[in-house]
């Protein structure tokens, strides 16, 4: 049984007297509750329970019919160096009361903390503290990115002040096989290895001593015991050699070791840095000053002093500063860090910008309709960092293993130490050979390998387009074996244009003028097809007199002396006239499910002149989208609530096979569960009448231009709405997932194979430190190919 604690947690949604007494007898009734109180006026619960029962009491408010608010923060953790490290912060941050989950990231050196009520953030920080590391509460603003630059270049200067140091010392070893044979005095050996020892190994020190106070270890701990042990002998050693014989000293060993596992952590940092510039190119972005116009004049003013509907210019060639609309002028949009979109975006009246993209060749008077954090690229950068800070469900593993791995290093060692020396090795050999075991065990790789891979592979997705919510979206999208599509602003453009038409007398562009005069000026989608048909063809349109609004039928005008009509079946039959020679194509098209248009002339001679098919385009990509899923023997379904025979067109023009028609939204959700007992599925969706159905798939994938709803029913929101990006999503996942099996298996081999190595006295102390050092740069260097992947289209990429 844990220990028992006090819980105080924040309820919503209590309106009396009543609803206090329920949600006290529904926390009363979990297992080992005592002491339970409920404040109405605060909307506090107070429960004495076992510390492990906070999940049951939240799932017990709930039952009640009553919630329990939650929220969340970032702290920025410093000091961490390997896997068991993360886990120590984890633990000790999750003791605090109110915390109810944590995810801490060794990649960013970040800690995602889910809290319940008012938490102080100074109690995080002093249970982080008191776990021997530092923490400090993350800003949007990035202001830590200054300290790592700040950092590295520490880091820089102390490993070449190291190698400088311990150069002299293993200059003997290489020139040895040349048959040099020359060693410095121990006075010069111990000069050169102390300052490397104590200055620039300092921060293993100090990091050991952090961890032994906390009760636990880490790699520092491991390093800090196996240089000092060989510090130590080489010590004992020139104590107790006669005087005018050259001891066996191992300073060289104990300062290379250092230097190495110096250089490794540089490496590594500069690659983690990497893995994060997707980020630091999205802030990039954010320009920090715009051109307000007041009253006709211009000033220069900060992003900050800008408000909602205030004017702002943009230049040609400078990024807009904020979410907006274009008021005056006309240009294009330079769109391709923000959407993927390689192709300029024409910009006039109406349009929206985006904050960050690149104004083209026209200024443009924008209206400000979203600020800070608002923005469409804020929320881009918060959902990336979001997934860069997450973790995969295999990390568990990896955490598990971190655990007990230095605990089970150090008894190797010490295993290692006592068996040489109950073999007949002597003392010196049996203490060099379990050095060697401190030293090569590296839980680092073991830490880096998934949150690496994990911020690479988002990165590169992010810039092509494709925004992946979390960790969890980005491992299970691998195991995709059906795609579901919805049809309408998924795989068909949204907007009816002209499929077929077809003219009495075999004039199709007369008949297209005409029509074209009877729809000027509407706003209806029908008639928009028909102009822009029109348009398309450099076919003149005229103006039509006494034109009319025809209630559920068309509409209606005189041309020439003529009066025409343009509408439904309705309209046809009560103008008394028959479909003639048009029945066939009508019985067709309308077996399409093509919405039908009839042109006829209603004096002087009543009669057809022709009729007109509407019916949604396919977007350009879908074919080779849903080719691209069958090449990877993913299969693809197509989900709507249109007729049968719409939905036939568009399944056979893409070959798609499975076809769920007539669905209504409500049951959307329920043929995807269905289809979810047969394997993995992903639904495909606009973000918003989909969102019951994104949210039954396995994995949610919204299309859209990134909006709140887009990005909060889905897993996965692309950015454009290209389908293209839906089979360049499963890859980029899979690529991932590959790096971080790649990852996770190097770590450990480094692991198996070294660590006997080393306890068989196969490895030097100095190998073995190499070794080491290689083990976290590779894993890094591995997860950083990651950023040269492109969708396999060209148009989808930059």
């Amino acid at each position: 049984m844990s220990e028992s604690t006090t819980f105080d947690l924040p309820i919503a949604g209590m309106t009396c007297a009543s609803c206090a007494g329920r949600v006290e007898r529904a926390l009363s009734k979990v297992a080992g509750a005592m002491a339970v109180s409920v404040n109405l006026a605060t909307e506090q619960a107070r429960v004495q329970a076992p510390s492990d029962s906070l999940p049951a009491l939240m799932a017990a408010v709930q039952d009640a019919g009553y919630s329990v608010p939650a929220h969340s923060l970032e702290l920025n953790i410093g000091g961490m160096t390997c896997a068991s490290c993360v886990g120590r912060v984890e633990r000790a941050l999750n003791k605090v009361a109110g915390v109810t989950r944590v995810s801490v990231n060794l990649a960013n050196e970040r800690a995602h903390v889910d809290l319940l009520g008012q938490v102080d953030s100074a109690d995080l920080i002093a249970a982080v503290s008191k776990a021997g590391y530092s923490a400090t509460l993350w800003q949007a603003e990035h202001p830590e990115r200054d300290d790592q630059e700040q950092r590295l270049r520490r880091e820089r200067w102390s490993l070449v002040l190291a190698i400088l140091l311990a150069l002299p010392l293993v200059l003997p070893m290489v020139v040895q096989p040349f048959g040099l044979h020359w060693m410095l005095p121990a006075w010069a050996q111990f000069v050169l290895a102390t300052p490397v020892q104590f200055i620039f190994g300092a921060r293993f020190y100090v990091a050991a001593w952090k961890a032994v106070r906390a009760g636990a270890g880490n790699m520092d701990l491991l390093v800090a015991l196996g240089t000092s042990a060989g510090y130590g002998l080489s010590l004992y050693q020139w104590a107790v050699t006669p005087a005018g014989s050259m001891p066996h000293l191992y300073f060289e060993a104990s300062a290379v070791v250092i230097a190495l596992v110096l250089l490794g952590k540089y490496l590594e940092s500069r690659a983690k840095r990497q893995t994060a510039s997707a980020i630091r190119a999205l802030e990039a972005l954010r320009p920090e000053r715009a051109i307000l116009v007041v009253d006709g004049r211009e000033r220069d003013v900060a992003i900050s002093a800008l408000r909602l509907n205030d004017l702002v210019l943009v230049k040609p060639g400078e990024r807009f500063p904020v979410d907006g609309e274009v008021v005056e002028g006309q240009s294009h949009a330079d769109e391709a860090l923000i959407s993927g979109e390689s192709l300029p975006v024409p910009k006039q009246p109406g349009d929206p910008v985006t904050g960050g993209a690149i104004n083209g060749e026209g200024r443009l008077l924008v209206r400000t309709l979203a600020l800070g954090a608002e923005t469409v690229l804020a929320r881009i950068i918060r959902l990336v960092e979001d997934a860069q800070a997450g973790k995969a469900p295999i990390q568990k593993l990896v955490d598990r293993v971190s655990q007990v791995f230095v605990p089970a290093v150090l008894v190797l060692a010490l295993a290692t130490l006592i068996g040489w020396w109950l073999y007949g090795a002597p003392l010196e050999t049996a203490l060099i050979n379990a050095v060697a075991v401190l030293v090569i065990a590296c839980p680092c790789a073991l830490g880096l390998a998934t949150p690496t891979a994990i911020m690479a592979g988002t990165g590169v997705a992010a810039r092509h387009g494709i925004l992946i919510k979390d960790a969890e979206a980005l491992e299970r999208a691998h195991e995709v074996s059906a795609v579901v599509f919805d049809k309408t602003g998924t795989l068909t453009s949204g907007t009816p244009r002209i499929a077929h038409l077809d003219a009495v007398d075999g004039d199709e562009d007369r008949l297209l003028q005409l029509a074209g005069a009877l729809q000027r000026g509407s706003e209806h989608p029908l008639a928009k097809a028909v102009l822009d048909l029109c348009a398309e063809r450099q076919l003149a349109v005229a103006d039509v007199s006494a034109s009319q609004s025809l209630t559920g039928r068309g509409i209606a005008g005189t041309l020439d002396g003529r009066q025409l009509a343009l509408g439904n079946r309705r309209l046809l039959e009560e103008s008394g006239l028959q479909a003639g020679d048009l029945a066939a194509s009508a019985q067709a098209w309308e077996t399409e499910g093509r919405t039908l248009s009839w042109l006829i002339e209603q004096q002087p001679q009543p009669r057809v002149l022709g009729l007109f098919a509407f019916g949604d385009t396919l977007k350009p990509g879908a074919l080779q989208a849903v080719q691209q899923l069958g090449a990877r023997h993913i299969g693809s379904h197509l989900l709507t609530g249109d007729n049968r025979g719409s939905a036939k067109v568009v399944a056979e023009a893409l070959g798609i096979t499975n076809v769920h028609a007539e669905v209504l939204p409500a049951d959307k959700a329920a043929t995807v569960a269905e289809l979810k007992k047969t394997g993995v599925v992903a639904m495909v969706g606009d973000g918003i009448n989909d969102a019951p159905a994104l949210a039954a798939a396995d994995i949610g994938i919204a299309m859209g231009g990134g909006t709140d709803v887009a990005m909060h029913a889905a897993g996965i929101t692309l950015m454009r709405g290209d389908p293209r990006l839906v089979p360049a999503a499963l890859e980029i996942s899979r690529k991932t997932y590959a790096k971080i099996r790649q990852n996770l298996f190097w770590a450990f081999v480094y692991n198996l194979i070294g660590i006997p190595l080393a306890a068989f006295g196969l490895l030097n102390p100095v190998l073995a430190g190499a070794a080491m050092a290689l083990s976290s740069v590779s894993v890094v260097s591995n997860a950083l190919l990651l950023k040269t992947w492109k969708p396999n289209d060209p148009e989808d990429a930059r």
